[in-house]
């Protein structure tokens, strides 16, 4: 025996130092390769054919997102020192590795298109820094009568200046945001406030505030799931060796990612808290066996505990972790990589977590030894309540019924408004600086967020037709008209600002021409007087390739396709022209993520629900075991999708881990419930007894893991991200739900249908 003991002792220690290793490696592995990624190209499969398409159109047209820099003097910009800033900052940014000098636009970059004795001419709006009254004023009166710049670049009150400087995702850093941010802001004084918006800024500043908030999230979950371990399990011992397992699966979930190469993306940063609030679950069950063990067995041996705890565990929490497991793996029909990856590595760490509850939580109690408080033990004794309880509930099967058919009919009619959402700023603060930033611009110039339409056609010079350009222009005019298109961008402009200036500037002219000469003449002039590079953004050199932008004043799915349902119906008249409309830019990919995630959620729901229905139909041979004990995940999934929909909660890439997680973990407890039932209806040889024995057994100790799986969840309602907030409130519910779920309307179904009975022989 004390041989035996001995080596339970050593082959510890061995697990104690072999996990502890690997822990140091994965943690070595974290700080050297970690990285966050919020590019929104880098959330999508490449080989998608609107991301492919989008890809080469972006070459074509050097479609970039812009970084926005405005400069407001709220006594007006046309004064000698907001002038020279605006100068500075566009030529220091065009002096910058990360740009090139076509991509920075603003008053001091751009073209004053103009007519004189010459014909058409082409210059820049000033060089120099005018100083008296006279020349400022002419600089004002030139913007203002120039549409191709008001609006776009000065604000229409003449109070705010925009400079845009674009750039290519990819070419944008941590380092660069925090050096782009320190540049703009050093041309503040007391009469110019800058503002610094645009999507890059957005990614960046989400880059800096996700692991930010990761660092400050785990240790408030480990604090207070730390504390409600403490009052369930009355051991400093206990609720140690489990905070320490969990956060050691989080570890080895991070660095896995590190050592593939694969980045942290927002949705990541929920990992810890994921893992750590389902991974308590397994110390929580494990530590209740070990006690019921010493209330059995007073004098009984460590070995003998943890050998007994092993044996009777392993089977039900392999299942729990499995199905846990299924739930997440089930993300891996999403082709959104944050969903992807998230799925894969929480599995990873559910994994972990199981392996550890089954090895280093043994380990922990043969090195430093438990024993459960002896209030504890006479905590457990039956009182009667679960029984009571089993009886009420029983008696109420018909209110309960109709109970679930309301929630049903509830769940419908929420679903039905549930909405997409791939907005960026929406994981921001409403009063946030990057929030406010870009409400301030969006309401001074035509928007932050960009939308391409690509037109094409077989036939070269087909847009040097007047009819194709009146339509182009139709169609701007028409989408325009919308609150949150502030304006857009095409060859038509170009096309109506020449033939203005070539007709005295009169504004009867600002249009279209019917000639296809005359176009052509505007065009070849203009070539001659300016920089013909400048074209590049919205036509081709065939003739044949246009690009129109649209700004919109958000980046919300809800917006893009109000502008998009406008723009699709000028898509036949383009048809009978012999011109094809596609779409491009960071805004149609943003649309079409949103789809991507619906289908992946709905792919994710139905590939989980039914591999956790076979799985529990394998697991206890029937059925019928499986169906039921489905019942409470299929309504929890159902009522949470009705709760967004009722509050207007959006799916994003965070709260589409919903269903996943609600499936994961609620499924938990249906195992444990259907494994001790069926053990004791054997055992008490009555299903009621059956029923009063779980109920009291294993009933609580599903309470006391909910409780546990609800702290830790709610703990998310102080990220800075309100999605995560969202999430954590949903979960929490969901996980209520499951709980509710299992030990009324599951309950009720286990003993209706005489699950695990067997028919009585005649």
């Amino acid at each position: 025996m004390n041989c035996t003991k001995k080596k339970f002792l050593i082959g510890s220690w061995m697990v104690l130092v072999a996990v502890m290793a690997i822990t140091v490696y994965f943690t070595f592995a974290m700080t050297k390769n970690a990285r966050m990624e919020t590019n929104l190209d880098e959330y999508m499969p490449k080989t998608h054919p609107a991301f492919v398409y989008s890809d080469q159109a972006e070459e074509w047209f050097n479609i970039k997102d812009g970084i926005l820099i405005a400069i407001e003097n709220k006594n007006g910009i046309y004064n000698p020192q907001t002038l020279q800033k605006i100068k500075e900052i566009s030529e220091d940014l065009q002096a910058m590795d990360e740009f090139e000098d076509i991509d920075v636009m603003s008053i001091y970059t751009a073209d004053n298109i103009i007519g004189d004795e010459y014909g058409l001419n082409v210059k820049p709006f000033y060089k120099r820094v005018p100083q008296s009254a006279e020349q400022l004023d002419e600089i004002r009166q030139n913007v203002r009568t120039n549409d191709m710049t008001y609006g776009r670049f000065v604000s229409t009150d003449e109070t705010v200046a925009l400079i845009v400087a674009g750039m290519r995702g990819g070419d944008f850093s941590q380092e660069f945001y925090k050096e782009i941010m320190e540049f703009a802001k050093s041309f503040e004084s007391d009469d110019e406030t800058i503002y610094v918006a645009g999507r890059p800024i957005v990614e960046g500043t989400m880059a800096l505030l996700g692991p930010a908030d990761m660092k400050r999230m785990v240790p408030i979950v480990l604090l207070v799931i730390g504390i409600v371990l403490y009052l369930l399990l009355r051991s400093v011992r206990a609720t140690s060796a489990t905070l320490i397992s969990v956060f050691i699966s989080s570890i080895w979930a991070f660095g896995l990612m590190s050592v593939l190469g694969v980045p942290i993306y927002s949705v990541s940063t929920m990992i810890p808290v994921m893992l750590i609030a389902i991974g308590v679950a397994y110390g929580v069950y494990f530590y209740n066996h070990l006690s019921k063990f010493y209330i059995n067995n007073p004098d009984g041996s460590r070995t003998d505990a943890v050998l007994y705890v092993i044996k009777v565990l392993k089977a039900p929490l392999a299942m729990a972790a499995f199905t846990t497991i299924i739930g997440f793996i089930s993300l891996l029909s999403s082709q959104v990589y944050p969903i992807k990856y998230f799925g894969i590595f929480t599995a990873v760490g559910i994994l972990t977590a199981f392996i550890l509850a089954l090895s280093f939580l043994p380990a922990m109690v043969i090195i430093l030894g438990y024993r459960p408080k002896k209030e504890k033990v006479k905590a457990t004794q039956q009182d009667g309540t679960w029984e009571k309880v089993s009886d009420w509930l029983l008696n109420k099967k018909k209110g309960i019924y109709i109970s679930v058919v309301v929630v049903l009919i509830f769940s419908v009619w929420g679903i039905q408004k549930v909405w997409i959402n791939s907005s960026f700023l929406a994981n921001f603060e409403e009063n946030s600086e990057i929030v406010q930033t870009d409400r301030f611009v969006n309401s001074k110039f035509g928007g932050t967020s960009t939308l391409n339409v690509i037109l094409e056609s077989n036939d070269n010079d087909a847009f040097k037709q007047p009819t194709n350009l009146i339509l182009m222009d139709e169609m701007q005019a028409e989408t325009q008209k919308l609150a949150l298109v502030g304006n857009s961008f095409s060859l038509a402009d170009y096309i109506k600002r020449m033939n203005k200036v070539m007709n005295a500037d009169k504004d009867e002219f600002y249009s279209i021409p019917s000639s296809n000469e005359m176009i052509a003449q505007y065009l070849l002039l203009y070539e001659m007087s300016g920089d013909p590079q400048n074209l590049i953004k919205v036509i081709n050199y065939d003739y044949n390739r246009t690009n129109i932008t649209f700004q919109l004043k958000g980046d919300d799915s809800k917006t893009i396709k109000e502008a998009l349902s406008v723009i699709k119906q000028f898509e036949d008249r383009f048809k009978r022209n012999g011109i094809t409309v596609n779409y491009a830019g960071s805004g149609y990919k943003a649309l079409i993520f949103t789809d991507l995630i619906f289908e992946g959620q709905i792919m994710s729901i139905a590939i989980s629900l039914v591999l956790v229905l076979i799985l529990l139909s394998v697991m206890f041979r029937s059925i019928k075991a499986g169906l039921i004990g489905s019942t409470p995940i299929a309504l929890t999934a159902i009522f949470s999708f009705g709760v967004m929909g009722a509050l207007n909660i959006p799916l994003s890439t965070t709260t589409a881990l919903l269903s996943s997680i609600a499936i994961g973990i609620g499924i938990d407890y249906a195992i444990h419930f259907l494994q001790y039932y069926k053990e004791n209806t054997k055992v008490k040889g009555n299903k009621l007894l059956g029923i009063y024995a779980t109920m009291n057994q294993t009933g609580k100790a599903i309470l006391f893991n909910a409780v546990v799986v609800i702290s830790g969840f709610l703990v998310l309602l102080f990220s800075v991200f309100p999605p995560n907030r969202k999430l954590g409130a949903l979960v929490s519910m969901n996980m209520f739900t499951s709980l509710v779920g299992t030990l009324t309307i599951m309950m009720i179904l286990v003993y209706t249908f005489n699950v695990f009975i067997k028919p009585s022989k005649k």
